[in-house]
């Protein structure tokens, strides 16, 4: 899924109130990236405790059948979770036991290209004992089903991580105990917090032809677009006769307001509602398709840097506007990028599924995160802990998305879900981070 700067309108990068990624190109292929192993800092504690020993030790604890599942996750009011059931493949589950955390060896370092991870102990995770697993696991899980854009040590724990689709809290959780190791993501300067922000998926009312009402079009990817590079901006494309000729047929639908146009552009994917000739309504998705090539400029920023707002949030943006209708062809110039779409029809089995990530797999509402695959590979399950005045969120999620706004080694963008109040979310958004992510033993 394609997303621009912040939802909220600022970019994260330019130091103030955005959210969301500027560039989510679909179908990115993952390049594992190179790693190295190296011994933790004298100063770091080192427990080596993994012996043959303590493998006894873990064998007596692990015992009894499976238990029952946590207490459900402190999860945003507005973010529903709908997933189809997964069907247990055919081979056997693996045997696996309720069990403790087990004594790890902690302070070893993986070096990635923008972070480093350090090994922790699992009763370093915030909420380990009160997340649901299920709904992460399964967003895991289809990851899994395009395991060939994993890294290879994550791959090769897939079949039987799938056959543990249906397996109850405690199972999933002791056999993550048994083959994966936590490790807390930092920068490569040691800093261990960062930013949190949310993106959603707009569902909007649309209309085939231009009318009195619906009369702002969103267009398919230009013929000539691949020729002129970068292309015309958003002003010239208003203005301009020969940028107006390039666009000429190719409106895919049209909305009625240009700041829904803006958001959808932001967020780089959304669901749209047709009403058909007997009064129904038929729902399709705009998926991302190309852009311009402009620089993006944050609308938000644009504001500030005025002095005409010091809410940059889009609840912030909207409040402006309604106060100041006659700019807001001004405010919507100010961000040369354009975005272009293409249609994908929903079958009734599309109809909980978020739009694909950068990985190719659909997102997941509250389980799917966009992150810097410099510093986490698409994949990866991460545990996220994250406290503010939006949300408390601690929980597994999967890295299965990324964006160019989304850069930096604790940073990532959380899918809310589709329709207003998974963007109400994403739209105000933004607080502190922590991240561990759950590596192969």
């Amino acid at each position: 899924m394609n997303a621009a700067y912040g939802f909220g309108g600022v970019s994260s990068s330019e130091g103030a109130g955005g959210n969301s990624p500027f560039l989510r190109p679909e179908n990115m292929v993952h390049q594992t990236m190179p790693m190295r192993i190296k011994p933790a800092p004298r100063d770091s504690k080192i427990s080596r405790v993994m012996g043959w020993g303590a493998a006894a030790l873990m064998s007596a604890l692990i015992v009894g059948s499976l238990g029952g599942c946590a207490s459900s996750p402190k999860n945003p009011p507005d973010t529903k979770e709908q997933v189809a059931p997964i069907a247990t493949p055919a081979a056997p589950a693996p045997t696996v036991t309720a069990a403790a955390p087990p004594k790890v060896e902690v302070g070893q370092t993986i070096i990635q290209a923008r972070s480093r991870w350090v090994s922790v102990g699992w009763d370093t995770l915030p909420g380990l004992q009160q997340d649901t697993m299920g709904l992460g696991w399964r967003a895991w899980i289809k990851s899994c089903e395009r395991s060939a854009s994993m890294a290879p040590a994550l791959a090769t724990l897939c079949p039987q991580a799938m056959a543990l689709a249906n397996a109850d809290t405690a199972g999933q959780r002791a056999w993550m105990f048994r083959h994966l190791q936590p490790y807390r993501v930092e920068s490569l300067q040691g800093e261990t917090q960062g930013l949190l922000t949310a993106y959603y998926e707009p569902v909007l009312d649309v209309s085939r032809t231009p009318t009195t009402r619906f009369n702002v079009p969103l267009y398919a990817p230009p013929a000539n677009l691949a020729t002129r590079k970068p292309w015309y901006t958003r002003k010239e494309m208003d203005t301009l006769p020969e940028a107006k000729a390039a666009l000429s047929g190719r409106a895919l639908v049209y909305l009625a307001d240009p700041v829904d146009a803006m958001v959808l552009q932001i967020q780089g994917s959304g669901r749209i509602r047709v009403q058909q000739a007997d009064g129904s309504f038929r729902t399709s998705r705009l998926a991302f398709a190309g852009t311009n090539e402009q620089p993006y400029k944050s609308v938000g920023k644009w504001l500030l840097d005025q002095g005409l707002t010091k809410d940059a949030t889009w609840p912030g943006i909207k409040d402006w506007l309604a106060r100041n209708p006659q700019r807001m062809q001004e405010l919507l110039w100010s961000n040369p990028r354009m975005v272009f779409f293409r249609e994908e029809a929903l079958s009734n089995s599309d109809l909980d599924a978020g739009p694909r990530g950068a990985q190719g797999v659909a997102l997941s509402a509250g389980r799917s995160i966009a992150v810097d695959p410099g510093s986490i590979p698409y994949g990866t399950p991460v545990w996220i802990s994250s406290s503010g005045p939006q949300t408390q969120l601690q929980q597994l999620v999967v890295a299965q998305d990324t964006g160019s706004a989304i850069t930096g080694a604790v940073r990532a963008d959380y899918f809310a879900g589709s329709g207003a109040q998974a963007g109400d979310l994403a739209g105000r958004l933004k607080q502190p981070l922590q991240m561990w992510v759950l590596w192969p033993k």
